[in-house]
């Protein structure tokens, strides 16, 4: 018999009613370590106490207008995203889904009114870009992809790292690339700077649009507000989400004004989307991630967690192989069965997350204490011990 909740996910054992900083409490008071965060989304952690005031704030003021009027909550923190980024427009969504359903709209719009339409957009085998049907066409996977068809046309993987099949794909006909500066379902595989550049390079020389999608990696996750800001270069549209409203839900889409010259009245539109209880969060959220002291701690938190982390690998040899990512988004590649170490680490309290390529990721709020740090690292080596016994 089905249950009421429809039965897509394939759920741990354990519900949760409350949360402290990187801390998620069971009903009977027991405390997991959570280093997962919501899949990056807590990026501030549990029941922080600026988030609760700005969205209690609003919350006693109005909850919703429609985008049939002007909302200041949202004309704030596209400001503010405008002001720290290569961006010169922002259209809020709901998820990182929404986000990418717009993006390629976006793209294949923005070649329509040029008078020369384009439909190829390249994406990367690895890749999720959501569960959407354009999202799934996009990645491409037949994990996500079996019995939903026919999928919507004009998507094109590439194999990951495949410098000469990324030379050869694009041409004068390709709309645009899509790629995750650090995969983070494909298993925290970070594409390297020059590569970024390169990408940005052939995008112009063919004039394609280069879309970047930072749901998982970006907000500060990788010690700068966006990922691809390591690499010097800028896309012409990204995707944002998870991170940004710090657990409630938000996404958006960034662009700069030439990319976005399509997107007119009546294009795109969202009921829900840059409602003002989600923007009065995010522009929280903003404030507090895109100032530099916090990345410079995300950074050194990340060295203290990466240098724990070499050492955990360095002891157990039959389990994990090396770690991944940048930031703190990172991964562990493991010798043994991910899930069999994720399932191990319950039994010490404390939560990561699988992913693809046999890694397990670690995604721990941007402000986790150093004791927690040393906390998660003492029970990931009591969870690897126990599997070793």
């Amino acid at each position: 018999m089905i249950t009421p909740v429809l039965p897509t996910y394939n759920r741990a054992p354990m519900a949760f009613v409350k949360g402290e900083g990187a801390w998620a409490i069971t009903a009977d008071g027991t405390r997991y370590l959570d280093l997962g965060a919501g899949i990056a989304v807590n990026a501030l952690g549990h029941a922080n106490p600026a988030l609760i005031a700005a969205l209690t704030e609003q919350a006693g003021k109005i909850w919703h207008v429609s985008n049939l009027y002007t909302i200041p909550e949202q004309e704030k923190l596209a400001e503010m995203l405008v002001d720290k980024t290569f961006a010169d427009t922002v259209f809020f969504t709901n998820s990182g889904t929404e986000a990418a359903e717009l993006a390629i709209k976006m793209a294949r719009k923005y070649h329509y009114e040029k008078g020369a339409p384009r439909d190829e957009i390249i994406a990367f085998e690895g890749a999720f870009h959501g569960r959407s049907t354009g999202a799934i066409a996009a990645a491409g996977s037949e994990k996500m992809t079996k019995g939903f068809g026919p999928l919507m046309p004009g998507f094109r993987q590439l194999p990951w790292a495949d410098h000469d099949a990324i030379r050869a794909a694009i041409t004068d006909k390709t709309c645009a690339v899509i790629i995750e500066p650090v995969q983070g379902e494909g298993g925290i595989r970070k594409v390297p700077d020059q590569c970024l550049k390169g990408l940005r390079d052939l995008c112009d020389q063919h004039g394609a649009l280069l879309i970047f999608d930072e749901v998982q990696c970006g907000m500060g996750r990788t010690g700068k507000l966006f990922a691809h800001e390591w690499a010097g270069i800028t896309p012409d549209i990204m995707m944002v989400a998870k991170g940004i409203g710090g657990g409630f839900p938000l996404g958006a889409v960034l662009a700069t004004e030439e990319a976005a010259l399509g997107m007119v009245a009546g294009t795109h539109g969202s009921t829900y989307g840059g409602n003002p209880l989600a923007c009065a969060v995010g522009a929280k959220v903003m404030e507090i991630i895109a100032d530099d002291a916090f990345l410079g701690e995300v950074n050194r938190k990340s060295a203290l967690f990466r240098q724990g982390l070499e050492a955990l690998v360095a002891s157990h040899p039959k389990l994990f192989e090396a770690v991944r990512g940048e930031g703190l988004i990172l991964g562990l590649k493991c010798v043994a069965t991910n899930t069999d170490i994720v399932k191990a680490g319950y039994a010490q309290h404390i939560l990561t997350v699988p992913a693809a390529d046999n890694v397990i990721r670690l995604l721990p709020p941007l402000n986790i204490p150093d004791a927690d740090i040393a906390e998660a690292l003492t029970r990931l080596d009591a969870a690897a011990q126990s599997l070793e016994a």
